[in-house]
């Protein structure tokens, strides 16, 4: 009777705690509000002339769980990237488009997917975690750490990546006096779906 009693009990305090204290809490990523941009700066000589770019990645799928084994995945299509520069003439602005998705650089017709896949998760205080995985991008695989908070259900952080790390030559004009930077920086604010 003992034992009936202390397994009902059990059961009534799984139940009040609810499905989320028992289980994995895993959850798409809302991909309407979710947003993921890429700055990709220029050097050179003549840089104080040229743009920076600012580059759109749409998340077109992805997870995250934030039970004790926390993970994030998520994937984009690299021909749904889009630049954004603001500052730079429609013309313009369609040719780095075109350049950006091309054989020189992400050759999305060769690889139309990037993902990213968490390996381990760390908590670096309250809301505050070290995110390491591994980056797919022009059909090569990196190691990735990304440094994330939690801001009004909002997961947000930033990574630098390398082009040549994944096998991207970084474009050079005018006989190199413009050059976009190996480094790139990677933004996100990732929400949850509800």
């Amino acid at each position: 009777m003992r034992l009936t009693n202390l397994a009902l009990a059990t059961v009534a305090i799984s139940l009040c705690l609810g499905p989320n204290q028992l289980f994995a809490q895993t959850k798409a990523i809302d991909v309407n509000q979710s947003t993921l941009k890429i700055r990709v700066f220029k050097s050179g000589a003549f840089a104080a002339f040229a743009h920076d770019h600012v580059i759109e990645a749409p998340i077109d799928q992805g997870n995250l769980d934030s039970s004790a084994h926390a993970s994030v995945q998520l994937r984009v299509d690299a021909h749904k990237m889009r630049v954004l520069d603001p500052d730079t003439s429609q013309d313009n602005r369609a040719e780095i488009q075109r350049t950006m998705q091309s054989s020189k650089v992400l050759d999305v017709e060769k690889f139309p997917e990037i993902a990213y896949r968490s390996t381990s998760v760390t908590s670096r205080g309250d809301s505050h975690w070290q995110v390491q995985g591994d980056l797919t991008l022009h059909g090569k695989q990196q190691p990735v750490t990304v440094d994330v908070s939690l801001q009004n259900g909002h997961y947000r952080g930033s990574a630098s990546i390398r082009q040549t790390d994944f096998g991207i030559e970084p474009i050079r004009i005018a006989g190199g006096t413009v050059k976009v930077k190996d480094e790139v920086k990677v933004e996100f604010d990732i929400v949850p779906a509800q």
